[in-house]
């Protein structure tokens, strides 16, 4: 990893330090009422099957509020994130809802080195972790290294499209359809920076710079592929975990999607793979 890079890692890394604290006290988390399976969709569950005494690695958990879902289904689940304020967050909202589940504070480009190498069963990540990434190609190594001989990978990811449509609202408050931004990466880092985060709470105590990257699904693909595994599922869907449109309205599973009339148009993707 080159100079550039590793600074706008560490960038990554701040920002999500002070991202934490405004995020543990939201009522967008609600750490301390929501059922971590919340996060889930019901076919999340249908792709991974039962998880009970398997070895699952979170990588990019932020503050586990999705990891204690495996911790929940029995798994012996292990989180890792950049950031130590996610990571002693996640300690902490675990150990309070009597769940086990062991945190490593570690970048996902180490995540061999720091969680032991191939020592799991299942590999999740997702909703909102690859744009995080500048390497597809060394991220796909260490995912692959993670994974016992016939894991699983699973990736639930925002779908490009919904990147493309911006996944917060434009300034003007216009939520027409329309796309503002890349579907394709290409363009290499691209630079974030404001003082509120994507939660309910107050205003950031400072702005941090940081670095978000645009990946289309088929280069995620690609570099899975690349890394050795093999691609046993892909689905779209239009349903998304929180009402990203004032327009949206909650579906028997419990996510939101648009209504009828709108076009019907993948807001979030799901991967599956397999190291033979």
């Amino acid at each position: 990893m080159d100079a550039t890079t590793s600074a706008q890692i560490a960038a990554i890394e701040a920002n999500w330090d002070v991202r934490t604290p405004v995020h543990v006290a939201s009522r967008f988390y609600d750490v301390a009422h929501r059922d971590p399976a919340d996060w889930f969709a019901p076919f999340e569950w249908d792709d991974l099957g039962d998880l009970a005494g398997k070895d699952v690695a979170h990588l990019q958990c932020h503050i586990g509020s999705e990891t204690l879902a495996f911790a929940a289904r029995g798994a012996r689940v292990t989180g890792l994130d950049i950031s130590g304020a996610s990571v002693e967050a996640a300690r902490t909202i675990a150990a309070e809802a009597g769940l086990d589940a062991r945190y490593v504070k570690a970048d996902v480009h180490a995540a061999v080195s720091a969680l032991g190498g191939s020592a799991y069963d299942v590999v999740y990540t997702g909703k909102g972790a690859v744009c995080y990434l500048p390497d597809l190609d060394a991220w796909a190594g260490e995912v692959a290294g993670l994974l016992r001989p016939g894991g699983t990978f699973y990736l639930v990811e925002f779908h490009p499209l919904l990147n493309a449509l911006s996944p917060v609202p434009s300034p003007d408050g216009d939520e027409s359809l329309l796309l503002r931004h890349d579907y394709l990466g290409g363009r290499g880092a691209i630079a974030r920076a404001g003082t509120h985060t994507y939660t309910d709470g107050p205003a950031l105590p400072e702005a941090v710079e940081h670095y978000e990257w645009a990946h289309g699904i088929g280069e995620v693909v690609t570099a899975l592929v690349g890394a050795g595994l093999r691609i046993t599922l892909l689905r779209e869907t239009e349903r998304l975990p929180w009402p990203r449109w004032s327009t949206m309205a909650p579906t028997p599973g419990g996510w939101f999607a648009l209504p009828d009339a709108a076009p019907r148009v993948p807001l979030i993707y799901a991967l599956r793979a397999t190291r033979d």
